[in-house]
């Protein structure tokens, strides 16, 4: 039966081959649509780019809060076309995350210089090292603390995929007598610290919205406190929900696997905005 729709011959502009199909069959280039040079279509696939998000990547995050462990669990027997990748996951949470701090103003990982000389249980370790910084370089704080501030944003985005890592060598310490390869270990922290990033972003609404009311967002000490401890019991209930179908965790065992699991994540970020300070301190 001849084909009802007819094609116009065309030049491919990759392989310069004349064409009479809809895609080159040597190189798989497909004609421009005269639709596509103009502003209207360059402002439909920038629409479709902003607002097209992979079902699979849906299918993920839904799977990540409704059903936690499962998604490392359905990693872990080899169930893997209908999400996407745990790293994969992780960066792209990651970016809805710094996007959300970005338009809160208030910041969980990248805190200012200012915060960490006054606001943070190693304030005066932090000056400490700061005074000999500025002295060895000759600068005066006020010249240091911009470069700083916009450093720390920087290595925050960068490497917070380490706080994983001690998390994921944890876990086999914890599970001794599971027998599991250390990348199921890793695949759990990854999906773990993606529900947190998930979880930070509820709670940086939670301190603008409590700014705009008047009550100080997350420099305030209560609204810091308020937030954390809910932070603190969010996590603990996530991970005794999923440590039960990633790992099999039951009875009264589960519950403290549970707790020692959720103050090693609260250790691991406060170690991790730490290390943000040194590693800022001796790398600007």
């Amino acid at each position: 039966m001849p084909n009802s729709r007819s094609i116009t011959p065309w030049t491919c502009p990759t392989c310069n081959t004349l064409v009479t199909t809809p895609f080159c069959a040597r190189c798989g280039e497909a004609p421009v649509p005269p639709r596509d040079l103009t502003l209207r279509g360059l402002g439909d696939k920038l629409f479709h780019a902003f607002t097209s998000v992979d079902s699979r990547t849906v299918h993920s995050i839904w799977n990540l809060l409704r059903h936690p462990g499962e998604l490392s669990r359905t990693w872990e027997s080899g169930v893997r076309k209908p999400y996407i990748g745990p790293f994969q996951l992780f960066l792209f949470v990651n970016v809805i995350f710094f996007a959300v701090q970005s338009l809160t103003g208030e910041t969980v990982f990248s805190s200012s210089l200012d915060s960490h000389l006054h606001h943070q249980d190693w304030s005066e370790l932090a000056r400490s090292l700061l005074a000999r910084k500025l002295d060895a370089t000759h600068t005066q704080l006020a010249d240091y603390a911009p470069v700083f501030d916009r450093v720390v944003v920087v290595r925050a985005k960068s490497l917070i995929v380490l706080m994983t890592i001690p998390f994921a060598m944890l876990l086999p310490l914890v599970f001794y007598r599971e027998r599991r390869p250390v990348v199921v270990h890793a695949v759990f922290s990854l999906h773990l610290y993606t529900f947190l990033l998930l979880l930070f972003c509820v709670a940086l609404f939670a301190a603008k919205l409590s700014a705009l009311l008047g009550l100080g967002g997350l420099q305030t000490p209560l609204v810091d406190t308020v937030l954390s401890i809910f932070n603190l019991a969010a996590c603990g209930l996530y991970v005794y929900l999923a440590i039960g179908p990633a790992y099999g965790a039951a009875g009264g065992r589960r519950v403290v696997q549970a707790i020692v699991l959720a103050f090693a994540v609260a250790a691991i970020v406060l170690g991790y905005r730490f290390a943000l300070l040194l590693i800022t301190l001796f790398t600007t």
